[in-house]
């Protein structure tokens, strides 16, 4: 005998069978982000694809009319673009009356099925928090990290310049 005591065969089976399920349930959380090139994959709302290559979002120019001015005191203002790890972040904010009445994404990471699921998740809740917030004071969605920061900055910077700031 070695001098470790041993287990009953039950004792052996229940240990074998957690040891396995814990070690599948950390492969199956395990999803990292693929780094192949991205077959053509449609972009939000016409959204031209640019990989990104930064850790951090970094402000890009954006150029062009900083807004249009609709009727009844509606209008519609770009943010600026931002560069995430994964993509570019833009969004297009409108303004009704002074209150944030729609937030639409217009460019955000679309580089292959990962990209596409953290996207179709994260923005409708960004914009539903920024709705009601009626800032870019908004939490970041989990899971969604540098999507959640692009879009809290390109929002930022939209509600800056329909403010004259």
């Amino acid at each position: 005998m070695s001098g470790m005591p041993l287990l009953a065969p039950g004792a052996r089976i229940a240990l074998a069978t957690t040891a396995t399920a814990s070690g599948v349930l950390a492969l199956l959380a395990l999803k990292p982000h693929a780094t192949a090139p991205p077959a053509a994959a449609p972009a939000p709302q016409g959204a031209a694809q640019n990989p990104a290559a930064g850790a951090n979002p970094q402000p890009t120019a954006t150029g062009g009319a900083q807004g249009t001015q609709g009727t009844q005191g509606t209008r519609t203002v770009k943010g600026d673009t931002f560069q995430t790890r994964y993509g570019p972040v833009q969004v297009r904010i409108t303004l009704t009356g002074g209150r944030l009445t729609g937030v639409d994404v217009l460019r955000a990471p679309q580089g292959n099925g990962r990209d596409q699921e953290i996207t179709s998740f994260s923005v409708p809740q960004l914009t539903q928090e920024a709705l009601a917030a009626q800032s870019a004071q908004i939490d970041s969605v989990s899971g969604a990290t540098y999507t959640s920061e692009g879009y809290v900055r390109s929002l930022q910077s939209a509600l800056d310049k329909a403010r004259g700031g």
